[in-house]
Order: C-alpha cells, then structure tokens, then sequence
C-alpha cells in the first residue's frame, strides 16, 4: 500500500488518519481526544522479507530486535497519543540510520548517492548491516545497489514519511509536539556491540543527544515518572539518541524528541526470548508514563492558552 493511502478510521477528526502498510508499518490514532504526543517504536519488527538472504542464523537475527517494545506501548492510543511500529526488522534496513550512514563497500556496484560513513557504518550497524551483533557477518557477497534502493523506498521511505508527516501533523493542530522513540537493550554490554566492559545498564535510559532534541523539560517527566515507579535511570549513558530522534526534533520550534531504551531482562528471558511473568507490570507501569507525558503535554497548551 503506498504511503498515502490510508486504512482504518479517520481518528483525528478530517486530519491524519491510522495507517496499515503492510509488512512495513503500521500507525494507530488516538482513541478519544489527542495529545500532542507520538511515540514510535522502529526496531521492533519482526516480519522477515523473503528477499532478506544472509548468513547469519534466523535465532541470531532476532536476538537484535526490541523484541515485544511494540506490545508494550500499544496502548499509547488510548492516552491521545499517535502510535507507529515498523514490522520490518532492523537488520534488514535501519530506519534509525540516516541514509549516507552506508558502507560502500557492503556493495556490488558504485553507489550514486553522498556517503558519510558514521559512527554506526563503521561499527557495522548503519543503514544496512555489516555485522549482526556481536560479530556475525551479515553476507558473504556484496549486495546489489538496486536491493538496497529497494530496500530503502519500500521500507526506510514510508517509516520515515509516516513519522515526519504525523510530528507535523500533531505540531500544526497543537503548536508543539512531544515525541518518544521507544527501544531495548541488551542487560549488559556485551563484547562486539557498542561498548565493552560488561557494566550493568540501568533499567532505563534516556537519550537527547546532550541535551539538543528536546527541552529539558520533557527529559524530567519521563525520569521521575519512571523513578517514582521504582526504576532506575540513566541520561545519554551509553545510549544518547541516534537518527530519528535527530531528524525530527527542533526544541526551539517546540518540536522534542526523546529516545528511550528498557532493559530487556526487566520483561523477557534474553537467552530464550520468552517474554517473563514481569511484562504485564511493566507494561502498565509503561501505560503510566505515556499517561503522564500526555497530562504533561495537555497541561502545558491548556496553561497557553489561558
């Protein structure tokens, strides 16, 4: 379905609508009145293309999805916020990556579009994976530049379409936008990933690129909501926020953006994948916080307005 056709109803009163790509995203409206929140989850998919031929084993594959973040804030439609998941996965093509942040040389042929290979490309995880953590070798051939154009406007076009065109829309209607982009993490930092050493994470972190992709603000209702709730939290350490919080976010046009990242050993069983007998506390504990971020944010307009 292109981008711009829509399913289901129309939730936002003649403006932006819920949304059904299939196989790619899909983006729930608000039940009942909105707020000016969206919340997305872009590594959660888990619907594996048939184009997707690599050699590292499927069990491998899924290990490097947030796997179950999209269960548990399904629920931010009923507090008025906009909710977006991919169904793809992110070691197919990373909607969390700009699309210059491309190592060339995962390519069979010249690549025609300007590459700054960033952080991530270097390490193996930019727009297409060289490496699926820790360090297993995606594929053993280079790729076709045409899959990887293909993977790029099937895929990394209408996730970042729905998500830029559902911030403005909720910016135009509101004046501002609060906008969570929701991840996992591994329970320790493990050898091949993004940082060494085996530290424990905190429960939670929370990421705004130092302070740059929203006010300061925001950052301090999400931590002491979540500490008010027992968890602990950690600001831009390790994880700081990384292509869609940067993309879309402009605090000083009132656009905020926040990268949140749970530690999977709080709701699954990282070596089986089984989700634990914690998921559903967590998950209303998660129901909180949305439920505080949209007060936060229908506080905020209401006190403007007087």
């Amino acid at each position: 379905m292109p981008i711009g056709e829509v399913s289901g109803s129309d939730d936002l009163s003649g403006g932006l609508r819920s949304l059904s790509i299939p196989g790619v995203l899909t983006r729930a409206c608000p039940i009942g009145p909105a707020s000016p929140v969206v919340v997305d989850s872009p590594h959660s998919g888990s619907l594996y293309p048939n184009d997707l031929v690599c050699s590292v084993p499927r069990m491998s594959l899924r290990r490097a999805e947030d796997m179950y973040v999209e269960e548990l804030f399904a629920n931010a439609p009923k507090f008025g916020a906009i909710f977006i998941q991919a169904h793809f996965p992110r070691s197919y093509i990373d909607p969390n990556r700009a699309l210059d942040d491309l190592d060339p040389a995962l390519l069979s042929s010249d690549w025609p579009d300007p590459v700054k290979i960033g952080e991530k490309a270097q390490l193996g995880h930019g727009l297409i994976w060289r490496f699926c953590p820790p360090d297993l070798l995606m594929y053993r051939d280079p790729l076709p530049s045409s899959q990887v154009h293909r993977r790029i406007n099937k895929y990394w076009r209408p996730y970042h379409d729905c998500l830029r065109t559902s911030i403005e829309y909720i910016h135009q209607r509101f004046g501002e936008v609060w906008h969570l982009n929701c991840h996992s993490m591994p329970s320790s930092r493990r050898p091949g990933v993004l940082h060494r050493g085996g530290c424990a994470q905190a429960d939670f972190v929370l990421g705004d690129r130092d302070g740059t992709s929203c006010g300061q603000e925001f950052r301090v209702i999400v931590a002491d909501t979540l500490q008010s709730l027992g968890y602990s939290v950690a600001i831009n350490d390790p994880y700081k926020g990384v292509e869609l919080v940067r993309a879309y976010s402009n605090p000083a046009a009132a656009r905020h953006s926040l990268q949140i990242e749970i530690n999977r050993s709080l709701y699954m069983n990282e070596r089986t994948l089984q989700k634990i007998s914690y998921f559903e506390a967590l998950k209303a504990d998660l129901d909180k916080l949305i439920a505080a971020i949209a007060d936060f944010a229908t506080t905020r307009l209401v006190a403007a307005a007087e």
